[in-house]
C-alpha cells in the first residue's frame, strides 16, 4: 500500500513539475523576459558570491570573517553534495529531454536535479540571513529569483530548484551549528 501511495504521489509531483514548466516556458519566450532571466541567473553564478564574501571579510569588521569562514565551509558540504546527487539520479535537463524546449542559455552539464545555482543562492541568502538579519527579505527573494530564471531559460524543472534550495539552507544551517562547536 505505502509503496503505490508513494507512487501515485511521485506521478502527480512530476506531473505538477512538468505543468510547471511548461507554464514558465510560456512566458520565457517574451524576448524582456529572457533577457531578465539571463541577468538574474548571472547573479548566482560562484564568483559573485566569493567577491561578496570577500568584500564583507575585508570591509565588515563585526560579521564579515564569520560570514566568510562558515560560507566557506557551508560549500564544503554543499558541492560534494550536489555533486554526489546530480551524478547519482541523472535528471536530464529539460531541453535535452523534450524536443519542444530550447534552453536560452548553454547549461553547464547533462543533468538538472538538483539545481546548483538555487543551492548556492539559498546558502548564501541563508549565511546573510542569520548574519545580516535586515537582509533576509532581500536574499532569499533574490535566491528565489535565481532558482526561477532558471526554469525560465529551460535548463531545470521547478523541483530541481526547490531540492536545490533544500540542500543550499541545510548546507549552510549545519555549516553555522558545526562553526558554533
Amino acid at each position: 500500500m505505502n509503496a503505490l501511495v508513494l507512487g501515485l504521489l511521485r506521478e502527480k509531483l512530476s506531473s505538477f513539475d512538468l505543468f510547471a514548466f511548461y507554464w514558465c516556458q510560456g512566458y520565457s519566450r517574451i524576448q524582456a523576459v529572457q533577457f531578465i532571466s539571463r541577468q538574474i541567473s548571472r547573479c548566482g553564478d560562484g564568483p559573485l558570491y566569493l567577491g561578496l564574501a570577500l568584500m564583507l571579510a575585508w570591509l565588515e569588521p563585526q560579521y564579515g570573517v564569520a560570514f566568510l569562514q562558515v560560507g566557506l565551509l557551508a560549500f564544503l558540504i554543499e558541492l560534494p553534495l550536489y555533486l554526489l546527487l546530480k551524478n547519482s539520479i541523472r535528471r536530464a535537463r529539460p531541453c535535452h529531454r523534450y524536443n519542444d524546449c530550447t534552453a536560452a542559455i548553454e547549461p553547464s552539464d547533462r543533468f538538472s536535479f538538483p539545481s546548483g545555482h538555487a543551492a548556492a543562492a539559498f546558502v548564501v541568502a541563508t549565511l546573510l540571513g542569520h548574519y545580516y538579519p535586515a537582509l533576509t527579505g532581500f536574499s532569499y527573494s533574490l535566491a528565489v529569483l535565481i532558482g526561477v530564471s532558471r526554469v525560465m531559460l529551460g535548463v531545470h524543472y521547478p523541483c530541481d530548484i526547490a531540492a536545490g534550495a533544500l540542500l543550499g539552507i541545510s548546507s549552510a544551517v549545519l555549516a553555522l551549528n558545526l562553526a558554533t562547536l
